[in-house]
C-alpha cells in the first residue's frame, strides 16, 4: 500500500473511533504520548492530517516522558517535531530514575504509576485538556484476551476514560488500528523510531497471547477485528453476571416493576 492509501486507511479508522467515542470536541487541546515508537508516532501524524481537514476546530501538542529506558538519543525525534512545527514537552522525571536505580527489577504496574503521575504535570504545562494515546487495535484485543483468561473478568482499554479530577480526558483513537498499519505508516514516512528497553521484557503472559493471536491469523486473518466487534455488540444476557439475567421471567411481566431497573442497568 503506498503513503496516500495507508493515509486513506488510518484517517478513516482513527475518523471512526474519535466519531464514535467523542473523542475530540470543539476547541480542544490534545496533547499526543509519544513513546518514540511507531504506535504514538503515527497517531501523531494522523492526527494533524485531521486537524486540517476535520470539521471541528482543535489544536494538536505532544509530550515525552524520560524514564531512563530509552535506547537510543532522543535528538531526532526532536528535530523531526521541529521540522513538523509541533509542540512538545520532554520531561526527564527524576522520580522514574531513582526507581531504576534502587528498585532495577520493578513492574510494569509501578512504572505505569510514576509515569501518570508525570504526564498529568506536562500537559497541565502545555494548556491540553484532552491526552491521546497510541494504543492499538492489538493491545486491545490482547487486554481483553488477557484479562478473560488470567483475571476472570470481561474487559480491555477504555477507549474514553477521564483522570480521577476529571480535569483529562483520556483516549485511544488507535482502536481499530492494527500494528502492521502502524508499521507500514512510520516506514514510509520515515519516523525516527526511539525504542524503549522495556519492550525487550515482554511477560510471559504477553507473549504467550501475542503467540497465539499470531498462529490464529494465519489461518484466521479477521480474528483481531471480530473481537474488536464483538467488544462493541455485548450481549449481557448471555453471559453468567446474575444482575443482566432475567432470573424469573420479568422482562415481560409488568406486574414485576421492581425488577425492571435491574434489567435496564
Amino acid at each position: 500500500m503506498d503513503m496516500l492509501g495507508l493515509e486513506k486507511v488510518l484517517t478513516k479508522k482513527v475518523g471512526r473511533a474519535i466519531g464514535r467515542f467523542r473523542m475530540i470536541r470543539p476547541g480542544d487541546r490534545v496533547a499526543v504520548a509519544l513513546s518514540g515508537g511507531k504506535d504514538s508516532l503515527t497517531l501523531l501524524e494522523v492526527l494533524l492530517l485531521l486537524e486540517k481537514r476535520a470539521p471541528i476546530d482543535f489544536s494538536i501538542c505532544a509530550f515525552t516522558i524520560e524514564q531512563g529506558k530509552f535506547l537510543r538519543p532522543i535528538e531526532p525525534l526532536r528535530a523531526y517535531l521541529q521540522r513538523r512545527g509541533v509542540e512538545w514537552a520532554y520531561f526527564h522525571d527524576i522520580p522514574s530514575f531513582h526507581l531504576i536505580r534502587e528498585q532495577p527489577e520493578h513492574g510494569c504496574d509501578l512504572c505505569s504509576r510514576y509515569r501518570r503521575r508525570a504526564v498529568y504535570e506536562v500537559v497541565s504545562g502545555l494548556g491540553a485538556n484532552v491526552i491521546a494515546f497510541g494504543h492499538t487495535a492489538d493491545d486491545f484485543c490482547e487486554a481483553f484476551l488477557r484479562n478473560a483468561l488470567f483475571t476472570g473478568k470481561l474487559s480491555a482499554l477504555p477507549a474514553v476514560t477521564h483522570s480521577r479530577d476529571g480535569q483529562f480526558r483520556l483516549i485511544r483513537p488507535l482502536v481499530y488500528v492494527t500494528e502492521d498499519l502502524t508499521q507500514a505508516y512510520a516506514e514510509a514516512v520515515g519516523a525516527p523510531l526511539v525504542p524503549c528497553g522495556c519492550n525487550q521484557k515482554t511477560g510471559t503472559v504477553r507473549r504467550a497471547i501475542r503467540d497465539l493471536f499470531a498462529r490464529l491469523e494465519n489461518e484466521y486473518p479477521n480474528v483481531k477485528q471480530n473481537l474488536l466487534s464483538a467488544m462493541g455488540n455485548l450481549q449481557l444476557e448471555r453471559l453468567l453476571d446474575p444482575q443482566y439475567l432475567d432470573l424469573d421471567g420479568a422482562a415481560g411481566d409488568a406486574s414485576r416493576p421492581d425488577l425492571l431497573p435491574v434489567l435496564e442497568e
